[in-house]
């Protein structure tokens, strides 16, 4: 189920939010859990027990660190500078280690055997190679709430959150269905008040709705058609250069659309039911650097790893070198959460180089004597050109794809009908309209914070518009649901 759809639109949503305001206060995380696993269970109801089994581990080592029972009073957070007990420090290691045995296993065992047999061929040992009648299949949002669950155990490690005594309020936290199968990844210190005590309000209602139907606009008007533009471009035999940068430029604005739209979404969906999750993007194509890119792209995850692996790690406390190699790491980890396959870890690979290059260089001597406007058009443009990987198919892919950018790969005989397909006008003015959104628009954050009359009149009309237009969409989910 998606949020993009009519069933979820006029058959879930109006059933979730008259069920879960019909039950008195204290029986609403109940209710939301309930839902939660209803909404995650539709397409595969198995994908349930998996969830359930990594909550209630989750959830025993939280009672296990706090030293609490169930049955009794309601714990509080560690002292951050006590030291900790063996069994404590036993408590996050089963927490930890058991989210990512999950994680690795569903996401990364058919690419690990993938791999091996690859290398065995090879080397010229193909007995080496494994064999193997077991087809993982990957369940929706893995990737999100394991490191959500994960900042459970970690975060009541550090003193940071207390835990919590009711498996049902904990199991709220971990399957809130507006964020989980795509994010933003919610830490539990963010929202541990709220699953104790919150207040749904109209005001927080009506900003909720907009920001939803922003979202779905973004979704269904803009990330659509881009999208459209670029799978036209990518599923191609031999597109020439113009056409291939056109399609490329059309993914950038796809996958911002898709993934800040479902973003918005979500955080919508949250305010509406009481919940304020934090912002997830903040106009990430109008940045200077990379280093600012990753500030604005994808918050919750770049934060995430900052805060539990790269400063863990050491940051940038222990000399330069050291600070380029944990950039390196971070972002080739980064890479591997978003899929199982070579061309996430180059994603990763090009990120982290170009994050440690500026760190090295200094952002202001690599990119100074650029006026703004052309030192933002650059950046987008390194951007842009490191989705390559993230999109083609394999690494043979990349590099033909990359090859065609540069005007070093003549075009096939077919290339010359792409034109037909893509210059169509509603596709050339969704292109147009998305780039003028990402360099011109109000940030929908900021936008719905102050709701006046013609703000309300936009957002209806948006919601309006994206509704008609989904009559004309096939199935279109949302690109970080493979994650």
């Amino acid at each position: 189920m998606v949020f993009s759809s009519y069933l979820f639109l006029f058959g879930f949503l109006p059933l979730a939010l008259g069920l879960y305001f019909a039950v008195p206060s204290r029986g609403r995380n109940l209710a939301l859990t309930l839902l939660s696993y209803l909404f995650y269970g539709w397409s595969n109801p198995a994908f349930c027990l998996l969830l359930l089994i990594s909550t209630t581990i989750d959830w025993i080592c939280g009672l296990v660190l706090a030293g609490a029972t169930p049955w009794g009073p309601e714990p509080a957070p560690l002292d951050p500078g006590a030291p900790r007990t063996r069994r404590q420090r036993l408590a996050v290691a089963a927490s930890v280690i058991s989210n990512l045995s999950i994680l690795g296993f569903f996401k990364y065992f058919d690419f690990a055997v993938g791999s091996w047999n690859g290398l065995a061929a090879a080397l010229g040992v193909p007995a080496a190679a494994i064999e193997t009648a077991l087809e993982v299949t990957l369940p929706l949002g893995i990737s999100f709430y394991t490191f959500q669950s994960m900042s459970y155990s970690i975060d009541l490690y550090r003193g940071r959150a207390a835990a919590m005594r009711s498996f049902v309020d904990f199991a709220c936290f971990v399957s809130m269905f507006p964020q989980l199968v795509a994010g933003p990844i919610v830490r539990f210190s963010e929202v541990a008040d709220q699953l104790r005590e919150r207040r749904a309000t109209l005001v927080l209602a009506a900003r909720g709705a907009a920001l939803f139907a922003v979202g779905l606009a973004k979704k269904v008007l803009l990330a659509n058609p881009c999208g459209k533009i670029a799978d036209t471009v990518f599923d191609a035999a031999g597109p020439g250069m113009l056409d291939a940068w056109y399609g490329l430029a059309a993914y950038s604005f796809q996958i911002y659309f898709d993934f800040s739209g479902y973003s918005d979404m979500a955080i919508g969906l949250g305010l509406a039911l009481g919940f304020v999750f934090p912002k997830n993007f903040d106009q990430p194509y109008r940045s200077r650097s990379i280093t600012e890119f990753w500030r604005r792209w994808h918050l919750s995850l770049s934060t995430w790893l900052r805060d539990y692996l790269y400063l863990p790690l050491g940051g940038n406390r222990k000399g330069p070198a050291r600070t380029y190699v944990n950039l390196a790491l971070v972002m080739l980890l980064g890479g591997l959460w978003h899929g199982a396959s070579w061309n996430f870890v180059l994603w990763g690979g090009i990120h982290g180089a170009l994050l440690a290059l500026e760190r090295a260089v200094g952002v202001e001597r690599l990119y100074g004597r650029l006026p703004g406007t052309m030192r933002t058009a650059v950046v987008f443009g390194i951007a842009t050109i490191a989705w390559v990987p993230f999109r083609a198919a394999d690494f043979p892919a990349t590099l033909d794809f990359l090859a065609r950018l540069a005007g070093f790969a003549p075009a096939a005989a077919g290339a010359a009908l792409l034109p037909g397909l893509l210059h169509s006008p509603y596709l050339l003015l969704s292109f147009v309209t998305a780039a003028a959104v990402v360099w011109l628009g109000p940030p929908s954050w900021t936008w719905t914070r102050e709701l006046t009359p013609a703000r309300v009149a936009t957002a209806l009309a948006l919601f309006g518009l994206a509704v008609a237009a989904l009559a004309t969409q096939k199935f279109n989910p949302f690109i970080y649901f493979i994650f």
